[in-house]
């Protein structure tokens, strides 16, 4: 049935007064088209408002990201004056190079391929099914995903050390642990976001398959399969690009036997000063990423067009027995989740005299037997003052430019610069951190951007990397909202800025809530520029652990499991907030 509303209901709808659009006179449809008198009623303010909403993110962008990257390179290309690709020749013509891109590709294909077979069964059983305590194992599978790839690395040779609790697997450096390691962390991400789109899919058709004598299999295949297709391969691309530019996970288990461009990079700047090299390696990785996102935003654009015409929503149902396949891969990914860390706390535990709180005690206190230049204590301080800085940054960044590439212009060059402006934003998801950390060292050194020695670079820095989360978060939301809100708003003699607080805010409060959560849990994990830029005297957590696992000895070890510990509690804490707090927030399609 067809209910026609009122003008004053409409206007209660979108939250004005019952008078805001008396002056308009006629009704709606007796005038010109919504589009012409939204167009009208904002005016030059709406387009010097979008201006500088695409305006301020790009120019942050440039002169934090595109800069210092862009000058890094150009150390090591340029000679003399003059451009010099003779570097490429050189590097690339060594055996050992190749190997280390061929690994960095071939490990990348592995875990994301690992990371699906797990995650799509998963993303069913948690999205497409209803049992009690759904929610909280939502939230704990996300845990790993906001850990800092460091604490991910050392749980994981702690559990396959000789003396580990599977060390007689014979994984301690070994191709297998990199894998695990990887899947541990992206697990995450397949589940939610195929799960996501699993949730709103129509479940007619494969009804109307098995009615028509289909098996469960073969309804799946032909049915289902292809309607997530775009959503798993988006996701598989995202998966691969993270596993790509891996850090810590290599640098801890790869015990210099495994290198990938990230690591390479970082060995060519850090231990060799090696521009030249460091910067046709980082140009490799950044035509690798920009492949990859080039061909997620594709995936994720289709996805969103689907998920937008699709009007019914499938609805969670009971656990059957014909589920217990997807259950028992679920339940096996699981304890892949659960068993690092436990062992990981297990062993922060462990001192020469027993079971007891010693290594946590050793954190507080900075005494001649470790190498704490300030105790832990003063670390997690820092760790969270910048991460809350950064998240700041990162969550005014992404909804600005939600907001704008969430608008569909008609003019084709105008959509062809939002679509560039989305690839750019996503770049410091795939281009070294290495490489931004140290670019930041050698070009914000001096003029109006000295800033070299500021504690603004760490969150800055951290904030470059939580901003393309936002977004992804947000915009799917923005761009599956209704335009004709805004329309009537404006129709009904809202202001440009009253129609975003009035349809915009509303729409995605939840999505907000939620970016805002995980932003805060990435950035107080972040570990890759943090370690350039974070100063001896002010260290986050996971410099101080990255500080820790680099000496020898039982007593460094033990604190650094213990660090790891207390980081990895309150990025779960974070994580637990984000499901309590915005439920509905879910990822969206080709989001994270």
């Amino acid at each position: 049935m067809t209910v026609l509303k009122t003008r004053a209901e409409l206007r209660s709808d979108v939250g004005l007064r019952p008078d805001a659009g008396a002056r308009l006179g006629p009704r709606p449809d007796a005038g010109p088209r919504p589009e012409t008198r939204l167009r009208k009623a904002f005016g030059p303010l709406h387009r010097c408002g979008s201006v500088l909403v695409v305006a301020a993110p790009l120019v942050i962008f440039g002169l934090f990201f595109l800069y210092p990257v862009g000058a890094l390179i150009g150390r090591g290309l340029i000679e003399a004056g003059r451009l010099d690709l003779s570097g490429f020749g050189d590097v690339l013509g060594r055996a050992r190079f190749r190997r280390i891109i061929g690994f960095t590709l071939w490990q990348a294909a592995a875990s994301a391929g690992l990371c699906l077979l797990l995650g799509v069964p998963g993303a069913f059983v948690l999205y497409r099914c209803r049992f009690p305590g759904v929610r909280l194992v939502r939230a704990l599978v996300t845990v790993p995903f906001v850990l800092p790839t460091v604490v991910v690395g050392l749980a994981f040779r702690t559990l396959f050390a000789q003396d580990g609790l599977l060390g007689s697997w014979g994984w301690d450096g070994s191709v297998a642990a990199i894998l695990a390691a990887h899947v541990f962390l992206n697990y995450a991400i397949v589940v939610r976001t195929v799960g996501t789109s699993w949730a709103n899919l129509d479940p007619r058709p494969a009804e109307a398959a098995r009615s028509l004598g289909a098996g469960p299999v073969r309804a799946f295949l032909t049915v289902t399969l292809r309607e997530l297709a775009p959503s798993i391969a988006g996701t598989a691309c995202i998966v691969f690009l993270f596993c790509a530019t891996s850090f810590g996970v290599i640098l801890i288990l790869g015990g210099g036997q495994y290198s990938t461009v990230e690591t390479e990079i970082y060995r060519q700047t850090a231990d060799l000063l090696d521009l030249r090299t460091a910067a046709v390696l980082s140009i490799v990785q950044i035509l690798l990423v920009t492949v990859v996102l080039l061909v997620a935003g594709l995936l994720r654009r289709r996805n969103e067009v689907t998920i937008e015409l699709r009007r019914a929503s499938g609805t969670a149902r009971r656990l059957r027995w014909t589920d217990l396949p997807a259950i028992a891969v679920t339940a096996g990914a699981g304890v892949l989740v659960v068993v690092p860390l436990v062992v990981m706390v297990v062993r922060s535990l462990h001192t020469p005299d027993g079971l007891s709180l010693d290594n946590y005690r050793a954190l507080g206190q900075v005494a001649s037997g470790n190498v704490l230049l300030v105790p832990a204590t003063t670390a997690i301080g820092n760790s969270l003052r910048t991460a809350l800085t950064a998240t700041v940054l990162a969550v005014a960044l992404g909804l600005m430019l939600s907001m704008a590439l969430s608008r569909r212009p008609r003019a084709l060059a105008a959509r062809r610069f939002l679509a560039g402006v989305d690839a750019v934003v996503m770049l410091p998801l795939g281009v070294s951190a290495v490489t931004v950390g140290f670019g930041f060292l050698i070009t914000l050194n001096s003029g109006p951007l000295g800033l070299r020695g500021s504690a603004v670079l760490v969150p800055i820095a951290q904030a470059l990397v939580a901003t393309p989360l936002v977004v992804r978060l947000v915009l799917p939301v923005l761009r599956a909202a209704d335009e004709r809100l805004r329309q009537a708003a404006a129709v009904l003699g809202a202001s440009p800025v009253r129609v975003w607080a009035s349809v915009d805010l509303p729409i995605m409060g939840r999505a907000l809530a939620g970016a805002s959560a995980f932003a805060f849990a990435v950035a107080l994990g972040e570990f890759g520029a943090t370690s350039f830029l974070a100063r001896p005297e002010t260290p986050t957590l996971p410099v101080l652990i990255g500080r820790l696992i680099s000496r020898p000895g039982a007593a460094n070890t033990g604190m650094a499991l213990a660090a790891a510990t207390v980081l990895a509690a309150m990025c779960a804490v974070v994580v637990l907030l984000v499901d309590a707090v915005s439920s509905d927030a879910r990822p969206g399609p080709g989001g994270f």
